[in-house]
């Protein structure tokens, strides 16, 4: 477990950096506001976020990995129970999460108390490689104690919890990223996967851009359930992202960890 946790933090770090320098170098859309601000607010929420997640350890007493290992021990879930070769299991076990995942996205737009959370997120009016990592500490309890669920349920295989784990916060940041890739390339990566260039248009001020576009990882799903959206109405250099009041007070954390609860 040990082993597990360093592997998937040097990952995180290491894909942070490359992704960061890139933006640096090859940047899609100008910056609003300064980095310095945004990135003290988003870095402070990833550091709430992990304090969460282990004061909630405490409680279940488990998270996702842990929760794979006590599953396969107690010969829980639906993988547990049914014989099939390691490597199927994992593969589906992998596009079944990323599924639940967009699914969850989903509900966040369409439940407006776990709207309220969910748009500390969307409230960054610069999109880029920080924004993946500012969620409000509410939304991640709650998206964890879902996905512990679904691991019991699916009795998913340990690498397979850590693989998606690895894959959803790298993808994550990559989708994220303010950085500009050839139309050919973004044409044919998204076929797969998410794109900055297909959810950025995910970020719009614009409901129905916004209420789009909904994958981390893979695109098939918005593909499949009529939820994809090719072009936003403006180009990407010049669309207005973040919320439709949009100001600079989203960049304060402070005043961040208590949007849910603002009338806006």
């Amino acid at each position: 477990m040990e082993n597990e946790a360093i592997i998937r933090l040097s990952v995180f770090l290491g894909l942070f950096i490359i992704l960061a320098l890139t933006e640096a170098y090859f940047p899609r859309r100008n910056r609003a506001q300064s980095r310095k601000a945004r990135w003290v607010t988003n870095w402070g929420f990833t550091l709430l976020n992990a304090l969460t997640l282990r004061l909630l350890a405490f409680a279940l007493p488990l998270l996702a990995v842990g929760a794979a290992v006590d599953a396969n021990h107690a010969g829980l879930g639906l993988f547990n129970i049914v014989h099939m070769p390691t490597w199927i299991k994992i593969l589906l076990t992998i596009l079944m999460l990323d599924l639940a995942i967009w699914f969850q996205h989903l509900i966040t737009h369409k439940i407006p108390f776990l709207w309220r959370l969910h748009r500390v997120h969307h409230a960054d009016v610069d999109v880029d490689v920080t924004t993946a990592i500012r969620f409000h500490p509410l939304e991640i309890a709650l998206s964890m104690v879902f996905k512990i669920g679904l691991i019991y349920i699916i009795g998913a295989p340990i690498l397979a919890v850590i693989l998606f784990e690895i894959i959803l916060n790298g993808t994550a940041m990559f989708n994220h990223a303010n950085i500009k890739l050839p139309q050919k390339v973004d044409a044919i990566l998204r076929k797969v996967i998410v794109t900055p260039d297909m959810h950025r248009i995910h970020h719009s001020i614009h409901r129905h851009e916004h209420d789009s576009n909904y994958g981390f990882s893979l695109s098939i799903w918005d593909h499949l359930f009529g939820t994809y959206i090719e072009k936003a109405a403006l180009d990407h250099e010049t669309m207005p992202t973040g919320l439709h009041w949009q100001d600079d007070r989203p960049s304060k954390l402070s005043w961040s960890l208590l949007l849910p609860f603002r009338k806006k």
